[in-house]
């Protein structure tokens, strides 16, 4: 039985989502806290994509296959209680043994949380930027971004990637009071894209490159046209959709 499994983590603690060598990753902390439950030392799970080191997921989804009967209500329960509470089970639904949970994602939303005045509070949840910002601008330059094109100048360089478009349907600056929030979605993301998206359009923001080199940095296919990697800590990985017909 073939189950898709909803979460909420805050990524500070963890060396990203992916199994890493020397380092606690979310998707190890869950792995080993569902094979303690199911008794299954082979057991695996397999998530809609990676985030980075320090990165957060307001949803993510992964899919795993456990004994038919398994109670879901229950697993559900069970695993909040094990797991550490820097991650958090929101929803298990039972889908066909053919649905994948990276395959078969049709759109992905970013979120990136920008902090304008400083405050002590949950600074490993969002990015102080102490310049001023012209968001008029940087929505200006935001607009270049939708559509489908090839994004390798928002990429990280060393990647086995070799299909670097993208399916841009939203990307805009929302602001309130002192918190800015950029909000992207697309039908898939390459390595470190929404960060060095983000720091490009900052450098519009400050005026340091007008918004229409934000098309002119797409058609370059070069990551040192664009601006930097912003830092992890802002960036929360918000929505993963699927078709429909996912648990026919």
């Amino acid at each position: 039985m073939r189950l898709f499994v909803y979460i909420a983590y805050k990524g500070t603690n963890y060396h990203g989502w992916q199994f890493q060598n020397n380092a606690q990753s979310v998707q190890q902390e869950i792995t080993e806290s569902l094979q303690i439950l199911l008794k299954n030392k082979g057991l695996s799970i397999l998530g809609s994509g990676r985030t980075d080191a320090g990165v957060h997921a307001r949803q993510q989804v992964f899919h795993v296959d456990v004994p038919d009967g398994t109670e879901v209500e229950n697993l559900m329960y069970r695993l909040n209680g094990i797991m550490n509470n820097d991650i958090v089970v929101n929803h298990i639904e039972i889908v066909s043994n053919k649905a994948h949970a990276r395959f078969d994602a049709i759109s992905r939303s970013y979120e990136y949380h920008v902090r304008l005045k400083r405050t002590p509070f949950m600074e490993n949840e969002y990015y102080y930027h102490r310049n001023p910002l012209d968001f008029e601008a940087m929505n200006k330059g935001a607009q270049c971004l939708l559509g489908e094109q090839d994004f390798e100048s928002f990429s990280k360089v060393k990647t086995d990637v070799t299909n670097f478009v993208c399916l841009i349907t939203r990307a805009e600056w929302v602001t309130e009071g002192p918190n800015a929030i950029f909000y992207i979605s697309a039908n898939r993301f390459l390595r470190s894209m929404v960060r060095s998206i983000v720091g490009t359009l900052l450098e519009v923001g400050e005026g340091k490159i007008e918004p229409v080199e934000v098309k002119k940095i797409i058609k370059k296919k070069d990551r040192k046209c664009a601006g930097r990697s912003v830092p992890p800590q802002g960036l929360y990985l918000c929505k993963v959709e699927y078709p429909t017909f996912k648990n026919s």
